[in-house]
């Protein structure tokens, strides 16, 4: 697979390269099953080494049983999980070995076969709430809220033990709208795979379409012309922007900072109608193509002027968040995610930058036109929702930076190259999106067609680690901590 080292285990091997890679300050990115035409099932593990551009990835192939990595690396809990339920695999001594994406009573995965999940000693579901407690206390409360919820949110369940206000207990159960994405790419023309990936997450367009083409043109072997590569930066931070605006004004909302939740969300209007003056579309959607762009963009003669009352705007409009006492109060201790639980549970993006994690895919493993731009990444160690929140203010002010660096910097040329990959080829693309590390693997059929897809999605980490925040907190504050996180379901349930 072009972009990563790959390494060929035994099922005896996992155990021991896992406890070495974390003793190493490694990371497990993702993991995931497939099964090459003609060839034997194969699980791949995709890591991060430490001081290696390169990303590692080990494959195991032909066993149906493995043992769980879990124990030593906690974040890779639910991708097992996930393809226990996908691909009716076992991992042995999982702590968690509950259906993920299939409710507890399904009894096949998707493609229809029979699924046969791992037990430990009779451990199982109990009332389809496979995680819950045994409590026996009269002033304990249960609450299951959703999956119907008020507003527009996404679909999802959340259970609370609590007593009084305090929550003593929490477990999210999502997947109630997984679309089986990752199937919608099979058997397709690899050049027009990005307009599947625009679809994944509407609020991540443009950095699904991007991760997907780098992982195309790896597998090809092209090389994207420099205005193209340039064009995609501007396109991602223009992204950035219009998500993180967003994000501060339904912060402010969870306050009931009614002023600030309105000037955030016209902030984010002003954004997207930028983008739709730029490209058509205010999701930054059907410009994005295997080679490059599907068409040229002519921005220098009114973005920069555009972005630069767009950033005097929100300059005075953080500058009063700042000021907002009673919106810092609901902040500030709210939610705290220490480093130690945010690196082994996988939180990625804002979310680890906050908890003191300095990781940035952007910076660490450049791609597009990132290489040589002065790129700033902020970070926090206090972890709490107004780190979460600062965090994403700081990267405004640097997009907006480095969206005029692009503007200064861009030249005349082509922005499209040939892009075919050979058949039975593969390849890895990866992009820093609003809301975190973002990554697909793309594998080429004999055919020349697309023969698996993966989608490795900030939200999937991020609500991963979520639940440690909530445990030991209050009622009250939940909403707040929720929006502190930035998370979305379509990105998690795929």
């Amino acid at each position: 697979m072009i972009g990563t080292r790959v390494r060929k285990l035994s099922p005896t091997d996992l155990r021991p390269s896992a406890e070495a890679l974390k003793a190493g300050g490694g990371r497990l990115q993702f993991a995931y099953a497939w099964t090459p035409p003609g060839g034997e099932l194969e699980v791949r593990y995709v890591c991060t080494v430490p001081g290696r551009h390169e990303f590692e990835t080990w494959v195991v192939a032909g066993h149906r049983e493995l043992p769980s990595l879990a124990p030593v690396l906690p974040l890779i809990g639910w991708y097992e999980r996930e393809m226990m339920d996908l691909y009716g695999l076992s991992f042995t001594d999982h702590p968690e070995p509950y259906p993920l994406v299939l409710r507890p009573d399904d009894g096949t995965h998707l493609n229809g076969h029979e699924l046969d999940h791992p037990g430990i000693d009779g451990v199982g579901p109990r009332n389809g709430q496979p995680h819950l407690p045994d409590v026996d206390a009269a002033d304990v409360q249960y609450l299951p809220f959703g999956p119907i919820r008020a507003d527009v949110l996404e679909s999802a369940e959340f259970t609370f033990l609590y007593v009084g206000e305090h929550i003593i207990h929490y477990h999210p159960r999502l997947f109630f709208k997984h679309r089986g994405m990752e199937m919608c790419f099979e058997g397709e023309d690899p050049r027009l795979g990005a307009v599947i990936a625009e679809r994944v997450s509407a609020v991540g367009s443009l950095a699904h379409a991007l991760a997907y083409c780098e992982a195309v043109e790896r597998a090809a072997g092209c090389e994207v012309p420099p205005r193209a590569k340039a064009l995609r930066v501007l396109l991602a931070e223009l992204e950035r922007l219009y998500n993180h605006l967003h994000y501060l004004g339904h912060l402010c909302h969870t306050t009931t900072l009614k002023v600030g939740e309105a000037q955030g969300k016209l902030l984010e209007e002003t954004a997207k109608q930028l983008n739709a003056r730029l490209t058509g579309s205010r999701f930054l959607r059907g410009l994005l193509i295997p080679g490059g762009l599907r068409r040229d963009l002519d921005p220098r003669q009114w973005l920069g002027d555009a972005l630069e009352a767009l950033r005097r705007d929100y300059v005075a409009y953080a500058d009063r968040l700042e000021a907002s006492e009673s919106h810092l109060d609901r902040l500030i201790t709210t939610g705290p995610l220490p480093e130690r639980i945010a690196f082994d549970q996988g939180a990625t993006g804002p979310i680890e930058r906050a908890s003191g994690l300095d990781r940035d895919l952007r910076r660490d493993h450049a791609y597009a036109g990132y290489d040589g731009l002065p790129l700033t990444v902020p970070g926090f160690a206090n972890g709490d929702a107004y780190a979460r929140q600062r965090v994403r203010m700081a990267e405004i002010e640097a997009s907006f930076v480095l969206c005029q660096r692009v503007l200064l910097l861009l030249e005349p040329g082509p922005v499209r190259a040939d892009c075919r990959p050979a058949p039975e080829t593969a390849g890895l693309g990866w992009a820093e999106g609003p809301r975190g590390s973002l990554f697909y693997a793309v594998h080429i059929g004999p055919d020349g067609r697309l023969a698996r897809v993966k989608i490795k999605s900030p939200s999937f980490s991020n609500w991963r680690a979520f639940p440690f925040t909530v445990h030991d907190s209050n009622m009250m504050d939940y909403a707040i901590n929720e929006a502190s996180f930035g998370l979305t379901m379509a990105g998690c349930d795929r």
